[in-house]
């Protein structure tokens, strides 16, 4: 049975921290993942995991740098991994399965933001290719190990999502480039990916959500120009934010270290969530809160795990 796309009083909101949803949660002997997770809302949200008593394993696509980042973090091991280039995804995988450990919790939490048009492997958006298709094919290649663990997936969207639904005409935009159209249908992408693998996953016990982690200053704009930024009232003429409801990265990494864990969400899966708490459907006009009828659409999330496997030529379900 689906789980509803609306909120269920989690008691918790936009402004609530890691430390207040892991309250009383203890990850002793839990292993979780976090891509991305040594800098930005992905290096609190390792910091929180660790804190509880999880073992975290961060995969950087700069290595140096996160191992420097966590540093003094007790109980956390750096690999490498970059996730627009699908051998090096392959080659993570393949050291953590030889590892024989199992994953209780992933988090998808790696990605990049308006960039200026980029092509990778074959030519790839880089937008679509890094945010989606690589977190495709790791889960895929990492699936034995989650299956075994029983795993909550947790995917970071964004309410971006709602600048673009797939442009399944022209996926990686090779007809004109918008890096904000290529921004939301990489979010979107992101919210499906969970979608479907909520429903091949539940009869193994694996069930995934994918989260808005709301505004907050971080180096994921760094390819927007401050000119841009000043005009959408993001910063100040200091460059200091400005914005109104940004988040502290405590704040930003609360929903994804909810969604990871919460006992509320027992039985649950395949839903978008914000500020906490399950998302309701959004309302007309841009950039409204919740999330988007065709970001959750079950047909069309089949419809992108399919195009997924055909272009990264992995899928753990083909023979299911």
């Amino acid at each position: 049975m689906a789980t509803p796309q609306h909120r269920i009083g989690s008691g918790f909101g936009a402004q609530s921290t890691t430390e207040e949803v892991l309250h009383g949660i203890d990850l002793t002997g839990k292993l979780a993942i976090v891509t991305g997770g040594y800098s930005g809302i992905g290096l609190e949200t390792t910091r929180a995991l660790a804190g509880a008593g999880a073992h975290v394993v961060v995969p950087a696509r700069r290595r140096a740098a996160a191992q420097e980042a966590v540093a003094g973090i007790d109980s956390v091991e750096v690999d490498e991994l970059d996730l627009s280039d699908l051998e090096s995804v392959r080659g993570f995988a393949e050291r953590f399965i030889a590892s024989g450990r199992s994953i209780d919790l992933l988090i998808n939490n790696a990605g990049i933001m308006a960039c200026p048009e980029t092509r990778v492997g074959p030519g790839w958006e880089a937008q679509f290719a890094t945010n989606h298709l690589g977190h495709y094919a790791l889960v895929n290649r990492l699936w034995p190990a989650i299956a075994r663990g029983g795993a909550r997936v947790v995917t970071v969207s964004s309410n971006g999502h709602q600048f673009s639904g797939i442009h399944w005409d022209d996926v990686q935009f090779e007809r004109g480039y918008d890096k904000w159209q290529a921004y939301g249908q990489a979010k979107t992408a992101n919210a499906l990916f969970s979608v479907q693998l909520d429903a091949l996953g539940r009869d193994a016990g694996v069930r995934a959500f994918s989260v808005h982690p709301g505004a907050i200053a971080t180096q994921l704009g760094r390819h927007v120009p401050r000119e841009e930024m000043l005009a959408a009232g993001w910063i100040d003429e200091d460059g200091n934010p400005v914005a109104a409801g940004l988040k502290t990265p405590g704040q930003g990494a609360a929903t994804q270290v909810w969604a990871a864990t919460s006992p509320q969400l027992a039985g649950m899966g395949g839903v978008y969530c914000e500020d906490c708490d399950i998302a309701d459907p959004a309302g007309e006009g841009e950039l409204t809160g919740g999330v988007r009828a065709y970001a959750t659409d079950p047909g069309q999330a089949a419809r992108l795990w399919k195009l997924s496997a055909e272009l990264t030529g992995v899928d753990a379900f083909a023979a299911v």
